[in-house]
């Protein structure tokens, strides 16, 4: 697994962007990762699912950039005050830096950028579209708490598919809790009152986190194949 990590000051902190690259000179079509919590939050380097996924990407032909959000807090502070204290607006604050730092490669083509993200980046990558219009592709996987306010007097996350400007891909199991079916049911809802152009993708019998092959009660090898499949076709289409 080839990467290389590159450091860029947002706000007075300095956020890791780890940076994933395909074979060739390009100019390549980008996409921004966003990272999930469970274990992403204690650093990139720990987080073996977002590590094995930025690098099928850059395999299919994309530079992915993927960016530290966590960096506000120490690496070894607990879970529960990240989720407590994450801001929507410092957020939008890294995924611009980290946009603006993929633009600027010179293997990349800063008009074909996307971004996607897992669980906790399912919901960031929503932010992320909805704060930047120069996305040209999203893709949900599984995100939660999309309903809810993260960081005093910004909006629910979900008053932002307004602003979205992209089509948008996303990919739900129908036994997950966070979001529920009636959770998915409200985001489509949302697009499709804003004119977003968007498919879901919504698998019986599957739960939260089914792409995630480093945990066996959850991963599901056929339904994470099939998304796999969808998801490299619509970046395909919309980036290339």
């Amino acid at each position: 697994m080839s990467h290389r990590v590159e450091r860029i000051e947002v706000n007075d902190s300095l956020m890791e962007v780890f940076i994933f690259e395909p074979q060739g000179a390009g100019p390549h079509p980008g996409l921004i990762q966003c990272i999930h919590i469970p274990v992403g939050h204690t650093g990139i380097e720990n987080d073996s699912f977002s590590l094995k996924s930025a690098q099928r990407y850059a395999d299919n032909g994309y530079v992915v950039a993927v960016p530290f959000v966590f960096h506000w807090w120490p690496k070894s502070a607990g879970i529960e005050i990240k989720r407590t204290e994450f801001r929507d607006d410092w957020t939008i604050a890294d995924l611009n830096a980290a946009y603006d730092l993929l633009a600027c490669l010179d293997n990349v083509d800063g008009e074909r950028i996307g971004i996607f993200g897992h669980c906790w980046g399912g919901r960031v990558c929503w932010v992320g579209a909805g704060s930047n219009p120069r996305y040209k592709a999203c893709a949900i996987f599984y995100g939660g708490r999309v309903k809810r306010v993260m960081g005093q007097d910004n909006p629910p996350a979900i008053d932002l598919a307004s602003n979205i400007t992209c089509p948008v891909i996303g990919f739900f199991g129908n036994e997950d809790e966070n979001p529920s079916p009636e959770d998915v049911d409200d985001y489509s809802e949302a697009l499709s009152k804003a004119g977003v152009e968007h498919t879901f993708h919504r698998y019986d019998g599957v739960g939260h986190a089914f792409q995630s092959f480093n945990n066996e009660d959850r991963y599901r090898e056929k339904h994470s194949e099939d998304a796999w499949d969808k998801v490299l076709a619509f970046f395909a289409e919309k980036l290339r």
